[in-house]
């Protein structure tokens, strides 16, 4: 009695309400879970029913529809079914907010959101794309058999242009590759066919090649001279200026003009073309004199000796000489006498190492006697068949070089009496005149042998030969016609005055 006294004090204060609120509270909660429950199953077949509908009504319109590619039409089916689904997940929230709203008031909010969140997972199998692809394709094929109207043609050739372009590009791309493929092999014969030519190339059409300059003044010069002309002392004026012109020298043009009257008066000619033969015996016969190859037989070793100005081509010369020597079977040494230039040994080393030929050499600056005694005494010693001793270029004007020469001759001869064999001047024809003056001094100085006239595919003045030929008399052994080892060759004086009085294609 005592407690239903005191209950009922404390209900008078209002203290026994709080059991009786919490009763019906518990009620309306799980009331509010099952209503969710209940909604959220409503609202997915909700979201079926709509789907099914939309589907059915955008099949029905498809016949309407413009044509467009397979898929692009796909994609936006893809699209529309994207937007479908997203409406019934956003509308479901809607459903929920009124008691959604009432419920999160509470305590009890995880327990709401928990049915939420499960129940969006169980849309997305049911809104699959993959059967709507099924759908489609099917009732799209048949259409395209059907004849198209002017705007579905218009629509598939601007879907279809970039692939034609593409193809195009493709195309353009293979074409080029094509013709730079076959570019090789259409030139490659082309290419042997200029490489083969030098070798068909003989040494007299080389010849006649390198005199091309000295030629406009001399030989087939001449033709232009004599056609259609008297003889008379204006044409032997006119053929005067015209070998002067050519270097020739004035006391060889004086004596080649004095025959040439004689010869005319005696025969009675009176046509200049027949004097043009008669030209071509006189300067034939100059050169005949001097027409003398260099016989390196019968001594051990044959010694030459090299000698002339700066600059001539000696070194070349040597190194041509010697592997012509040995292409002949014959065995070579070579004698680095030039100490004076700078690099001049090392020059002849790489001539010998080139050829697999000896060289014999000292620092620069060393004795040009001693190291061609020395060579002299190796070549002796091994057997060489022909030993070429090179020497410091000289100007002739220079007295002490000269005397240096004349010392170089004295020692070789404590070796061997006979040597040089042969005192070998280069001459460079582009000098002119200047190479008579230094065949005059060089010869007073030391008694050439023999001369090598180089450089005379570069020059109009080759007609210096015929004035050292005249003037000497001293054999010309070789000639050099170009940079190559076999432009350098004996002289003959028959092919020369051939290739120099060739009438021009």
């Amino acid at each position: 009695m005592a407690k239903e006294k005191k209950r009922g004090f404390f209900s008078w204060l209002g203290f026994g309400k709080e059991e009786e609120k919490q009763q019906p509270e518990q009620q309306p909660e799980e009331a509010a879970l099952a209503q969710a429950e209940s909604d959220a199953a409503h609202t997915v077949e909700v979201t079926e029913q709509v789907a099914e509908a939309q589907r059915e009504a955008h099949a029905a319109d498809e016949p309407a529809a413009e044509a467009h590619s397979e898929e692009a039409y796909v994609e936006e089916a893809h699209i529309e079914e994207a937007t479908v689904t997203d409406q019934p997940v956003a509308e479901a929230p809607a459903v929920v907010e009124p008691e959604a709203e009432a419920i999160i008031r509470q305590e009890h909010d995880a327990e709401i959101i928990a049915p939420l969140e499960e129940i969006v997972p169980e849309e997305e199998p049911t809104l699959a794309p993959q059967p709507v692809e099924e759908e489609i394709l099917p009732e799209t094929l048949p259409e395209e058999e059907q004849p198209l109207d002017d705007e579905e043609l218009a629509a598939l050739a601007l879907a279809e242009a970039p692939q034609d372009d593409t193809a195009q590009a493709i195309a353009a791309e293979d074409e080029p590759q094509d013709t730079v493929s076959d570019l090789p092999l259409a030139a490659a014969p082309i290419v042997s066919q200029e490489q083969e030519r030098p070798t068909k190339e003989g040494f007299f059409a080389r010849l006649k090649r390198s005199l091309v300059k000295t030629r406009q003044n001399l030989g087939s010069g001449f033709i232009s001279l004599f056609r259609g002309k008297k003889i008379d002392d204006d044409l032997f004026e006119e053929l005067e200026e015209q070998l002067l012109i050519a270097d020739v020298g004035v006391e060889t043009t004086r004596r080649i003009i004095t025959n040439l009257t004689q010869q005319a008066n005696r025969k009675q000619l009176r046509d200049a073309e027949a004097l043009y033969g008669l030209l071509k015996a006189e300067m034939s016969g100059i050169l005949a004199k001097v027409d003398a190859p260099l016989d390196v037989s019968g001594k051990t070793p044959f010694v030459i000796l090299m000698v002339g100005v700066n600059g001539v081509g000696k070194t070349t010369t040597i190194g041509k000489l010697a592997r012509q020597y040995q292409a002949q079977g014959k065995s070579v040494m070579l004698a680095a006498g030039d100490t004076f230039r700078a690099a001049a040994v090392e020059q002849l080393q790489v001539w010998g190492e080139r050829n697999h030929i000896p060289v014999v050499a000292q620092h620069t600056g060393a004795d040009s006697a001693s190291v061609i005694f020395d060579a002299i005494q190796a070549a002796k010693a091994r057997g060489v068949d022909v030993l070429i001793a090179d020497t410091a270029g000289r100007l002739q004007n220079k007295s002490h070089l000269m005397e240096e020469l004349k010392k170089i001759t004295r020692v070789m001869k404590k070796l061997d009496v006979e040597a040089p064999h042969e005192v070998m001047l280069t001459l460079d024809a582009s000098t002119g005149q200047n190479a008579i003056s230094q065949a005059k001094l060089f010869h007073e100085a030391v008694g050439l042998t023999g001369i090598t006239l180089t450089k005379l595919d570069g020059t109009a003045k080759g007609g210096v030969i015929f004035s050292v030929a005249d003037q000497f008399g001293i054999p010309i052994r070789y000639i050099g016609v170009g940079e190559g080892i076999e432009d350098l060759r004996p002289f003959k004086a028959e092919d020369f005055i051939e290739a120099l009085f060739a009438r021009e294609d």
